[in-house]
């Protein structure tokens, strides 16, 4: 074997060594989705669950008031990191057993870094991707993402149209910057996690009714029409800017 072939042979193999180490991140997310789900934990995720429990966890709460927080703000974004699909029952659970401010501020932050991990993890394997297999006005769009990621992610944060984990992925194929993506989705997140952190204060008397009427407690007991009007009406101010820029950069402006 000559020292060229040797040569083209190791960078090959280095080739695709960083192929595989570029993957292992996402790899890890998908095992710990997949071994959440093998070991039932998605079975601690309910209302069910917390009707059951409230009064036990709230007595840990009780004789925890440091631990408790900050243990529950690391299973929150452990639970984003690995796109659990339990966001908005967290924020529950956070309103339910810390109150609709400190709840919210706890599930805040914790879901900025879960969400910021996942998408760290997507965009090392996924970055590029996108841009380099599509073209035309798919790829204008995606241009025009990178070019107005802040306000495009502040809008998809404050309308809960898509699932949470979803946007924290989707934005991995964009090239969005870090810091970009944490403080839009900070701050566009921040409506609705006090709205349902607020509801969570509130339900220990839903709670009890379903109990008494023998009946689950479901999401619908809690979400109201006026509250999905006012998600909707957040998203559409958010889009403003958006709009008024694209306005500004029309030929016939």
């Amino acid at each position: 074997m000559t020292v060229m072939q040797t040569t083209e042979n190791d960078k090959h193999d280095n080739a695709r060594h960083s192929t595989v180490r570029r993957f292992v991140p996402l790899l890890v997310v998908l095992a710990g989705l997949a071994g959440g789900y093998a070991l039932g934990l998605h079975q601690y995720l309910s209302l069910d669950f917390l009707s059951e429990s409230r009064e036990m966890l709230r007595g840990y709460v009780a004789e925890n008031p440091i631990l408790a927080p900050l243990g529950f703000a690391l299973l929150y974004a452990l639970a984003v990191a690995f796109s659990f699909p339990a966001a908005s029952i967290l924020t529950l659970f956070a309103g339910f057993l810390f109150g609709w401010l400190l709840g919210g501020a706890l599930v805040a932050v914790a879901a900025t870094a879960g969400a910021s991990a996942v998408f760290l993890a997507a965009r090392g394997a996924l970055s590029g991707a996108l841009t380099r297999k599509i073209g035309g006005r798919v790829s204008r769009m995606a241009k025009g993402f990178e070019e107005d990621a802040f306000n495009y992610l502040l809008v998809l944060r404050l309308a809960p149209v898509f699932p949470f984990w979803v946007v924290n992925i989707a934005p991995a194929l964009f090239n969005v910057r870090l810091r970009t993506y944490a403080t839009a989705t900070f701050l566009g997140i921040l409506p609705g996690t006090f709205a349902y952190a607020y509801l969570g204060h509130g339900l220990d008397s839903v709670l009890v009714a379903a109990a008494e009427a023998g009946r689950a407690v479901t999401l619908g007991d809690l979400v109201t029409p006026q509250l999905t009007l006012a998600f909707a009406a957040l998203a559409l101010t958010a889009a403003i800017p958006v709009v008024v820029k694209k306005l500004r950069r029309s030929p016939d402006a």
